[in-house]
Formats: structure tokens, C-alpha cells, sequence
């Protein structure tokens, strides 16, 4: 533990830059559906906005999440410092609960309308694969932090635990945005347990109802408790659209656009008038 956290950052831009290539590599290989967009136009734009994103928590936020998780423990303040539980059990504790935190975040971010104008820049994408996982306007990456921060100091949650946390995060958001096709064995045994592409591609459909479902980024067991769980969709994987309506689906937006989006009104979003 002394390891991760002195050398955090190198092992997290390491893990991140390995899956990125390993599972773009992959998507190559077994592809779930066709590509509808040239992947270096993509890539381009889901990387700057993912370097946009950084610079701007670096620059707005001098401690992060981890930060607040190192005054927490210096100070003794949140609810774990309190209880003085065993160190393994407060970590796995601490794991599910964030997970839990990322479920309900991604919850209000539909249904809150002013934080729906930031999150659907995410949806916009109309071709899903690895990068767009990292595809968030700066202004929600801004309001995540914050509430992250808010609840890592009101429960006390170790450094440990952010930065293993925070890991995962990101490589399984990595993972189940891919364009990859798992055998069905496979798949079988894992969306049992994790949030695997299939299930976080209907989040991500056309389809208005299917992205009212599967909210979790990690576990499937928050979708399947509070009943949010798609596990099939409208159409197969290989006729999917992804995006909304309002954004069209003739191309993808430049950067410019996405940046702007919140600002901006567009037409409702309609339902997709499709059958199976």
C-alpha cells in the first residue's frame, strides 16, 4: 500500500495508457458491432477532452479526492475514523460504497435536468468504443470531483481505498465502453458480477427507454437492486445507434461543439420509432 501510494499518479497513467491500448487492440479483433466513425477523429477528440479535463481539475482543485481522503485521516474526521473498524474490512466497505456514490451520481445526472445539459455530451458519441469512456464535459468532471470529495470526507475513507478505487474506475469504464465482443461463456460469468460492454451499450442506445437503465459503472448489483437493469436490447448490437436524436447521427460533433453543448437548446429527444 506503501507503494501505490507514492508512486499513485505513475500507476494510474500507466493502467490507463495499457487498457487503452490493449482493449483498443482488442475491439480490432472482436469487434461488438461495426465501427460508424474513423477512429483517429475519435480518438482525437475524446483524448483532448480527457487532457482538457485534467488540466482543469489540476488547475480548480489543489487536494482532489485523494487529497481529501489524506486531511480526512490527518484530521480525524468522517464517520471510518469514528468506528476504527479493522483496515480490510473498512476498505472493502469503502470500495463498495464509492461504487455506490458513482451509481446514484450517474442516476442525478439524468434525471436532474441542468446536470442532464453536461452529461449528455457523453451521449452524444454515436459509435461507441475504449475512448469514450473518458468522454465527460469539464464542468461535470468538476461536479463529480466535488461530490467524490464531499463523501470520501464525510465517511473518512482511506487513500488506500480512493486510489484503488479510482483504478478500477477507470479501467472498467475503460472495459465496458470497448467496442469488444466477449465470448458468451464469458460474458455470462462476468455480467453476473461487473458492468460488462453489452450491458453498458444499452445505456448508451438511441432506444430513450434503454438509457433510462443500467446506470452502474462497475458492480451490476446497484442496477439489479433498484431495478434498473437492462439486460437486453431493442435492436442487436450489430444495428445499435448510439447518441440521442438531438445531436444527429449523420457525424460525430467537433470539440468546439461538445464544449459549447450545455449552452446550447436543442430539439427533445423523440424515441426511436424501431422494432426488434
Amino acid at each position: 500500500m506503501d507503494f501505490l501510494i507514492e508512486n499513485e499518479q505513475a500507476i494510474r497513467v500507466s493502467v490507463f495508457i495499457s487498457l487503452l491500448l490493449i482493449l483498443g487492440g482488442a475491439e480490432l479483433i472482436a469487434p461488438l458491432a461495426k465501427r460508424q466513425m474513423g477512429r483517429p477523429s475519435q480518438w482525437f477528440t475524446n483524448l483532448s477532452i480527457v487532457l482538457l479535463d485534467n488540466l482543469t481539475l489540476k488547475y480548480l482543485f489543489p487536494l482532489l479526492a485523494v487529497g481529501v481522503a489524506e486531511l480526512s485521516a490527518k484530521t480525524g474526521v468522517g464517520l471510518f475514523n469514528a468506528l476504527n473498524l479493522n483496515f480490510w474490512l473498512e476498505f472493502g466497505l469503502a470500495l463498495f460504497l464509492l461504487d455506490f456514490l458513482m451509481y446514484g451520481q450517474h442516476v442525478l445526472m439524468h434525471k436532474v435536468p441542468i446536470l442532464w445539459r453536461l452529461h449528455r455530451m457523453h451521449h452524444s458519441e454515436i459509435s461507441l468504443d475504449v475512448s469514450s469512456a473518458v468522454r465527460f464535459h469539464p464542468i461535470e468532471i468538476i461536479f463529480s470531483m466535488l461530490f467524490k470529495m464531499g463523501f470520501i470526507l464525510m465517511l473518512g475513507i482511506s487513500v488506500e481505498a480512493v486510489i484503488v478505487f479510482e483504478i478500477l474506475l477507470n479501467g472498467l469504464a475503460l472495459f465496458n465502453h470497448s467496442n469488444l465482443k466477449l465470448s458468451r461463456p464469458f460474458e455470462t460469468i462476468l455480467r453476473k458480477i461487473i458492468v460488462t460492454p453489452e450491458i453498458h451499450w444499452i445505456h448508451h442506445s438511441e432506444v430513450v427507454q434503454e438509457t433510462k437503465g443500467n446506470f452502474g459503472f462497475n458492480l451490476i448489483f446497484w442496477d439489479k437492486i433498484f431495478g434498473t437493469y437492462i439486460d437486453k436490447p431493442t435492436l442487436n448490437y450489430d444495428v445499435m445507434q448510439q447518441g440521442l436524436s438531438e445531436f444527429g447521427f449523420a457525424r460525430s460533433l467537433s470539440l468546439t461543439e461538445l464544449i459549447v453543448s450545455p449552452f446550447k437548446n436543442y430539439p427533445p429527444c423523440a424515441p426511436a420509432d424501431k422494432n426488434p
